[in-house]
């Protein structure tokens, strides 16, 4: 099972993100406090679980949890930002809006923007490690695979309700075809191929 806490502290919140690694939708961050008696051996990284098992872990989560909050950030924040930053910006924009609010905070991955009056630990692959992080996953990706599942009905040629915007082959053929959407993020390699003027 999964450690419970990095800080000693009983407030501490885990902050992850879904959909950094899309070529289209948001970006999706969440971040959860849990019970210091919070246990359940499967919860894990969204990535290492099915489907089945993701969306049966959120409702007990959301059940458990002392706090939780789910932040999407559009394709638009993410052209005016960047990537990374706007994952940063989901994951600060999902922390403060936790009530109560944490006394310190575990960040999936390496880089992260200090929060006032919150210290904060980042751990390379926490979402493998920690609870809360492993819970901020799962949020985080269902909440993502929810909104792709209701824009796919807006565009269903790109089959988002199977690649969730990730850039399949099937995905990138569709926009060979049919052009990019709103939903794209354009500044991303949307084809493999670059582009060549003729000058």
């Amino acid at each position: 099972m999964l450690l419970k806490n990095f800080s000693g502290l009983i407030l501490e919140a885990g902050t992850d993100e879904a959909g950094r690694g899309c070529i289209a939708g948001p970006v999706t961050a969440a971040a959860v406090i849990l019970p210091k008696d919070f246990e359940n051996e499967f919860v894990n990284d969204s990535k290492k679980i099915t489907a089945k098992l993701r969306y049966s872990l959120r409702e007990l989560i959301e059940e458990k949890a002392l706090t939780y909050k789910v932040t999407h950030i559009s394709e638009a924040i993410i052209e005016d930002l960047n990537i990374l930053h706007a994952s940063i910006k989901g994951m600060q924009d999902s922390v403060l809006a936790l009530d109560p609010q944490p006394e310190f905070l575990i960040v999936d991955g390496n880089k992260f923007t200090a929060i006032p009056n919150i210290p904060h630990e980042t751990i390379v692959k926490g979402d493998m490690k920690y609870l809360s992080l492993a819970a901020a996953s799962i949020l985080a990706k269902t909440y993502r695979d929810d909104y792709m599942d209701k824009i796919h009905e807006e565009f269903p040629m790109y089959n988002w309700k199977k690649n969730k915007g990730y850039p399949t082959k099937e995905h990138r053929d569709a926009i060979r075809k049919y052009g990019p959407c709103k939903y794209h993020r354009m500044s991303f390699k949307l084809l493999p191929e670059q582009l060549k003027l003729d000058l």
